[in-house]
């Protein structure tokens, strides 16, 4: 199979250099044009994919070749762009940045490459104007291998300004594809993780990207930059498929009858009857809605091709869990800022602890693990794991090497993954008396909570590096 799909990286010398703002635009200013615009982002950024998202009207997907492995960046590529016009690839942090102590792994140069993609510079102009011109070859020259073809200069303050960044990059050999004036309609607010996410803000996040949008049609050659995404190398292979990496997975073993210590059950919770559902239906409920916005896409695409009726629900607003619920997916997200209303929705609290304590299948990555806990800055949730959590002035970033310490509904004990913490908060224990995790760096610590059919972590994985993971859950839900 081939991949002809156009494609753009944009990238630029460091973050805050307005790569969100103008790919965005982009994919928005492309899509208005009734091109079938297929959005990406490199790293293991949640936030960034939801405005592409609305900028063109298809999932945000992203691009992380150390959780997934550099293998797998193409075909996950051609699955999210099969079908469409032109593909904008916004990269992370600076075009050369990647997992800290690992070379270019994961860095968009790295991406850019995988994808023989040319890659756009995007350059905050705001305070230079001929020192530009080296920035530029420096980044266009450390490695030949990376096409720099294009750059878009953000942030201009004036024409005059414009001018003399044009004249000095003339030097370079490197084009200006753009140049777009300081905005402040485009800006996004942001607070402890980043940007606010577009489920948070929905009206004003459309108002954002129109305006991002019209800046970029404004102030950028849109016929340059599509002439530049269809001169992209050819890329030979198969696209990822889900229904194909969960038939090729390795079997899932049997469940045990006992995955960890099971914590006390509180006795104002007593279990009740389980609703039951024909042979066969298992559905995953997965949390959504404002206050759990982190999800790669591919797993509920993993989940639903090993058997399971995937179905949201936001637990801000839904007092039940779906009906026929056998197992649930809680992602990551932002419960601390959205604490009280969690907690006032006792019903499904209620819910959530009976359906844990009754031994099915329960998959927490970070907000998740927050839910679950006794409560959170004081205020109560599920009381399913006897932990405390709080806010923390303490920001804990980075890829973690993962293996397994205790076989639970995700994994046997033994199995490796690699995982990603982006978080604020601390829990209280760390740790379970069979923990989630053992992790390698930055210190070897164990973490996270394996207790019935719970597994609650502050590990961020992406399943498509291990689709056993999402066969495993299914499998559990159906004989739990």
């Amino acid at each position: 199979m081939v991949i002809s799909v156009p494609r753009l990286v944009l990238a630029a010398p460091s973050s805050g250099s307005g790569k969100t703002t103008v790919a965005t635009g982009l994919m928005a200013a492309f899509a208005s044009r009734g091109l079938a615009v297929s959005p990406h982002k490199v790293g293991p950024d949640y936030i960034d994919p939801g405005y592409h998202a609305l900028a063109t009207g298809r999932v945000g997907r992203n691009l992380d070749a150390y959780l997934c492995g550099t293998e797998l960046i193409a075909p996950l590529f051609a699955h999210g762009a099969r079908g469409c016009d032109l593909a904008v690839v916004e990269g992370v942090m600076g075009l050369y940045d990647g997992a800290a102590g690992e070379g270019e792994l994961a860095s968009t140069a790295q991406v850019a490459k995988l994808l023989r993609a040319p890659v756009v510079l995007v350059v905050d102009a705001s305070s230079q104007s001929r020192s530009v011109a080296a920035l530029v070859h420096g980044f266009a020259s450390w490695d030949p291998e990376v096409r720099v073809s294009g750059v878009i200069l953000n942030k201009v303050g004036s024409s005059r300004h414009e001018e003399m960044l044009r004249e000095a990059l003339d030097e370079s050999g490197v084009p200006v594809l753009g140049c777009l004036r300081r905005a402040a309609q485009v800006d996004t607010p942001a607070r402890h993780l980043g940007l606010v996410p577009v489920a948070e803000r929905r009206s004003d996040a459309v108002d954002a990207v129109g305006a991002m949008a019209e800046q970029v049609r404004r102030g950028c050659d849109l016929d340059a930059l599509y002439a530049l995404a269809r001169g992209a190398g050819e890329l030979s292979g198969a696209a990822w498929d889900a229904a194909a990496a969960v038939v090729s997975s390795p079997p899932p073993p049997l469940p045990v009858p006992s995955l960890g210590a099971a914590a006390p059950r509180p006795p104002h919770r007593p279990e009740r009857p389980r609703p039951q559902t024909p042979d066969g239906l298992r559905v995953v409920a997965v949390a959504g809605g404002a206050a759990f916005t982190f999800s790669y896409a591919e797993h509920a695409e993993l989940l639903t091709a090993a058997g399971a009726e995937v179905v949201t629900f936001d637990p801000l607003r839904d007092e039940q869990l779906p009906d026929g619920t056998r197992g649930l997916v809680i992602g990551g997200g932002f419960p601390e800022v959205y604490a009280p209303e969690l907690s006032a929705n006792e019903p499904l609290r209620k819910a959530v602890a009976e359906l844990a304590f009754g031994g099915a299948p329960v998959a927490a990555e970070c907000a998740g693990l927050l839910y679950l806990s006794r409560e959170l800055d004081g205020q109560p949730m599920c009381g399913v794991l006897d932990v405390s959590a709080r806010m923390s002035e303490r920001l804990t970033l980075g890829y973690r090497d993962a293996v397994a310490v205790s076989d639970s509904a995700l994994a046997v004990a033994g199995t490796r993954m690699r995982g990603h913490e982006f978080h604020r908060t601390v829990v209280e224990p760390g740790a379970g008396a069979a923990p989630a995790w053992g992790v390698r760096a930055p210190e070897r610590r164990v973490e996270g909570f394996v207790q019935q059919g719970v597994h609650a972590s502050y590990l961020h994985t992406h399943w498509a590096s291990q689709p056993g993971v999402a066969r495993r859950f299914v499998e559990r839900c159906r004989t739990s």
